[in-house]
């Protein structure tokens, strides 16, 4: 069907863009972040493109005779029209300043054509009959967003070409710590110093048991990236986004959570519930509170958030609540499930270039353990977790399994951690390991940094006293 109308193309946009680079050479600088060579209709222009990127990258000049020579090392100067076709293009080329212009036309034209390409392989895709639905659809969303995202498929990439990628990334990276303006940071700089801040296409796990606070922390630094200018997603499987909305308003208000759901709070709390309304509706943070959905929805509704309006952080609360696709219901059926899942979350990770950070539930052998301190162990009952994740984190509450008069007869020269949490960095893949201490405010549904004297009294055994908190 498709053979019979020729594709999208624009031969004189092509010519266009050419012409452009031979006269002024800078020019590359406005279109090759726009457009590539195998983005040109007609085989000789994107030689000549091919030519002048070629040149850009070794830092050479850029002319008619750079681009002469260049197509002829390559055996292609012939096949192009030698000189005489580069004179052409400078002289039927109106004027430099339009290349911009000329290269978003070559872009449109490429990806109607590669819509058109991926119009067939999904149908190609739909014709196999593929008994697992759920693969199916992945596969043709894979091929669909390709288009939407620019990506091609991954193939063999020279190193200079990974170098080269890395030193653009790390002027990026540069610019933006002079600006002041650093994104993905946790807002808790013990935290940021340990990981780096959260970096991108990296999957991280905050694991804890029930009540341990794991989805206030995910909430807490959901908020902090969010004032940074951070784009934040968030995939809320267990609340609503209302229940949501109050806990971020609480912790920032500084009002507690549950008066101000049953509106019990006085005339200070809400001019503070007022204004901190005010400050939070500017945020960029978006909450789907499905509660029953799969990695292909998730995946696909993450895609378009993306695309519509950026996303730098990805909140997945909880992991154990993905729908899986397995139809049975036996034990190991849903670890290969969850398996599944940890995957498709580090893929996420990497398809979109953001970092994501799913809560993870513990097996209950962290209950039964002596001092029940979480270890990666504790995450293999859930399939690959440990081994997809890049960051591995636990909250480590003692004063979950000890009353304060309790306390004295397990750890009598210890002063007891009331609201005192251990985050315990157990696997980082790019740095090293090691924990610091958050205090919870538990009727805020808020974690804080701790002072460093109430920190020195933990470990010295003093008396126990409220601490000060050294505020992000």
């Amino acid at each position: 069907m498709y053979a019979e109308k020729l594709l999208p193309h624009d031969i004189e946009a092509e010519e266009a863009v050419v012409g452009a680079l031979l006269i002024d050479g800078d020019s590359v600088l406005r279109v090759a972040a726009l457009i590539k060579p195998d983005d040109f209709y007609r085989e000789k222009n994107r030689l000549c493109f091919a030519a002048c990127v070629n040149l850009f990258q070794r830092s050479e000049g850029i002319d008619q005779v750079t681009v002469a020579r260049e197509l002829g090392r390559d055996g292609h100067l012939d096949a192009v029209g030698g000189m005489a076709y580069l004179s052409h293009l400078v002289a039927i080329t109106p004027a430099a300043a339009h290349a911009e212009h000329y290269a978003q036309v070559i872009s449109r034209t490429a990806t109607m054509r590669r819509l058109i390409e991926a119009a067939s392989r999904i149908s190609a895709i739909g014709y196999e009959d593929s008994q697992d639905i759920e693969v199916t659809l992945r596969r043709a969303e894979d091929t669909l967003f390709q288009v939407r995202s620019g990506q091609r498929e991954r193939d063999f990439v020279p190193l200079r070409q990974v170098f080269d990628q890395f030193l653009q990334e790390q002027a990026a990276l540069t610019e933006a710590q002079a600006a002041g303006d650093i994104p993905l940071q946790s807002g808790y700089s013990d935290l940021d110093d340990l990981l780096g801040g959260l970096q991108r296409s990296d999957l991280l796990i905050l694991g804890a048991g029930p009540g341990r606070g794991k989805s206030a922390l995910a909430l807490n630094i959901s908020v902090n990236a969010a004032k940074s200018g951070a784009a934040v997603g968030v995939f809320s499987l267990e609340m609503s986004a209302k229940q949501l909305a109050l806990r971020i308003l609480a912790a920032d208000a500084e009002v507690d959570a549950h008066h101000l759901r049953l509106d019990l709070i006085n005339e200070a709390e809400r001019q503070r519930v007022t204004h901190s309304i005010g400050r939070l509706s500017d945020l960029p943070i978006y909450i789907d509170d499905s509660s029953f959905q799969g990695m292909v929805e998730m995946r696909s509704k993450a895609r378009r958030l993306s695309l519509e309006h950026g996303l730098d952080l990805l909140v997945v609360d909880y992991l154990q609540l993905i729908q899986g696709n397995s139809r049975g219901r036996g034990g190991e059926n849903r670890v290969q499930e969850l398996t599944e899942i940890s995957r498709s979350l580090k893929l996420m990770a990497k398809d979109l270039n953001t970092a994501v950070l799913s809560c993870s539930q513990l097996s209950r052998v962290v209950e039964n353990r002596t001092g029940h301190r979480p270890q990666l162990s504790d995450l293999r009952d859930s399939g690959s977790i440990e081994q997809d994740a890049d960051v591995v984190m636990f909250i480590f509450r003692e004063d979950v399994y000890y009353t304060e008069e309790e306390w004295p007869g397990h750890f009598p020269d210890r002063p007891y951690p009331k609201n005192v949490a251990e985050i315990i960095l157990a696997k980082h893949r790019h740095g090293p390991t090691g924990s610091l201490k958050l205090y919870f405010r538990d009727n805020l549904v808020r974690f804080e940094a701790l002072d460093k004297n109430y920190l020195e009294a933990l470990r010295d055994g003093q008396e126990n006293r409220e601490p000060n908190f050294a505020r992000e």
